[in-house]
């Protein structure tokens, strides 16, 4: 997004100078380190915790990161004592993966509740291994009557607000897990690999925020190594680290994994960098994005994949994951008559469709890294959305939803809403065919949360081509409000299993900001 710049780079020296040492509170021993040495003492360790993804009914990721080569081993029960446990065997664990690995756990039951231990062991000796880091997810039901409940946000470490050991780091994480979701989204910006972390941040009014930093995120990331560090920097929090035990991932991503408003192919105009290639950037940042979250449609040694994917969670669930990044064309002011590749890539788009025609849950969520209706701006004349705020028909972008939107009106497509992040503040829109200068589609609703741990945005403009109403706003009134100005935000999901109601609650950490109920089997509403 345009706007989010982050802090001036601060000398190494002094960085290193000003560095906080990893709190207990915060950090296991030895969590701060990047590459793992390659000759230690001792077992296999996995400080970084685990973390689960892409649950399905019968299967799940689960991931770890291990403190030197080793083998990893997981086994699943359906009780915390792992009575009859079953072994997964899993990959060695290298630098080529940065000691990282995913095993894919298949043969689950459905609907349960599932214990899991990673044990990572000596490759030279398979009896040598550390102590076991235990998780727990719940696969999807098989039954409709069983519910649903997920939460979603994005935008981590933004803005040059890291963690901060003077507020025990990132406490919204504690709030999310004690909703108990059965997974998060987490709706992308899951670094700022363009946003250093200084040690000390002066605030307009004289108070001082500090950052726990290390050596990866005391510049921005062009690096392999840089882009792995950015990765890490997330799991020195002890909050983000009991969370993913307990609570399964679906991850995307958005610019700021790479750098802010990027596009395929363009060549960086920012002095800080001395690899300015996008190509060559983001090729990076999503092995390493790959390596540090479970994401079954990518592989975690660099080779081919992608982020867009659907997770299916029963028969009242499909998650519908969109790449607004890879595949879109350069930004610009938007308004061209025609235009085939749009956000999503003339390819993506098809797949969607033919996705979405074809899901038989009752709820389709499509979970987009970029707000539909919010003018995102990049520079004074091109726009990084979607939306590029001329009220009349369709142009630029625009031309790829609106072909979307019609596409679920005339097929029928019943049960979907939009879900997204990104603005750094929180809304509820509804988008009104008879408000729009574009009325060939089906009233549907986009919620907007965050951010997580970022800068808070006041409101962007609302673009009136579709329609929106804007029933609940929540937003600051100053650029990069701290923290410390305003509570972080995320949304709630809830599917009742009985009457197949979806609840939305808007949500900042300790209350609920909004509410709105859907009714199932509306083609619009």
């Amino acid at each position: 997004m345009t706007s989010r710049s982050p802090l001036p780079l601060p000398g190494r020296r002094s960085v290193l100078r000003g560095s906080l040492a990893v709190p207990a509170a915060l950090a296991l021993p030895g969590l701060a380190a990047g590459a793992p040495a390659f000759a230690r003492s001792g077992r296999p360790a996995a400080p970084w915790g685990v973390q689960s993804g892409d649950v399905s009914a019968h299967s799940a990721l689960v991931w770890v990161r291990a403190d030197r080569p080793a083998r990893m081993l997981v086994e699943t029960a359906a009780t915390e004592s792992f009575r009859d446990a079953v072994r997964h065997p899993g990959p060695l664990l290298g630098p080529g993966t940065d000691f990282t690995g995913t095993t894919r756990l298949a043969g689950l039951p459905a609907g349960e509740r599932i214990h899991y231990r990673v044990r990572l062991a000596d490759p030279d000796d398979p009896r040598r291994t550390g102590e076991p880091i235990t998780g727990s997810f719940r696969t999807a039901p098989l039954r409709r009557r069983e519910g649903v409940r997920f939460v979603w946000s994005a935008d981590i470490a933004g803005q040059g607000w890291g963690i901060n050991p003077d507020r025990d780091g990132w406490t919204v994480f504690a709030d999310m897990r004690r909703r108990s979701p059965d997974f998060f989204l987490c709706s992308g910006d899951t670094i700022y690999a363009d946003g250093p972390i200084e040690p000390l941040v002066k605030l307009p009014d004289g108070r001082t925020w500090r950052n726990l930093v290390t050596e990866e995120k005391a510049k921005v990331a062009e690096t392999l190594a840089e882009f792995r560090g950015a990765q890490r920097y997330n799991r020195l929090d002890r909050h983000v680290r009991a969370f993913s035990a307990e609570v399964p991932v679906i991850a995307q991503w958005d610019d700021h994994e790479v750098h802010n408003n990027w596009s395929p192919g363009e060549i960086l105009d920012d002095d800080r960098y001395t690899e300015k290639d996008t190509r060559v950037l983001s090729a990076r940042s999503l092995r390493a994005f790959g390596e540090y979250h479970p994401v079954s449609t990518l592989r975690p040694d660099g080779g081919h994949g992608r982020i867009q994917r659907v997770v299916r969670h029963g028969p009242l669930l499909d998650v519908f994951v969109l790449d607004m990044r890879t595949y879109r064309n350069a930004n610009s002011p938007g308004r061209q008559p025609e235009d085939r590749t749009g956000i999503l890539g003339a390819e993506q788009l098809a797949w969607l469709k033919r996705e979405l025609a074809r899901s038989r849950a009752v709820w389709k969520v499509i979970a987009a890294d970029m707000p539909l209706g919010l003018v995102v701006t990049d520079g004074k004349t091109d726009f990084d959305g979607a939306a590029q705020g001329d009220p009349g028909a369709p142009l630029g972008r625009e031309l790829q939803l609106a072909e979307l939107l019609r596409f679920i009106k005339h097929r029928r497509i019943t049960g979907t809403l939009w879900l997204t992040a990104d603005v750094h503040y929180t809304s509820a829109q509804q988008y009104v065919p008879e408000r729009a200068a574009f009325q060939d589609f089906a009233p549907f609703w986009e919620f907007v949360s965050g951010p997580l741990a970022a800068g808070g945005y006041p409101a962007a403009a609302l673009d009136p081509t579709f329609g929106p109403v804007q029933h609940f706003l929540k937003a600051p009134a100053a650029a990069n409000t701290s923290p410390l100005d305003m509570p972080q935000n995320y949304g709630e999901v809830d599917i009742d299993g009985g009457s197949g109601e979806l609840t939305v609650r808007l949500r900042e950490e300790g209350r609920v900001l909004y509410t709105k109920v859907l009714q199932p089997g509306r083609v619009g509403q």
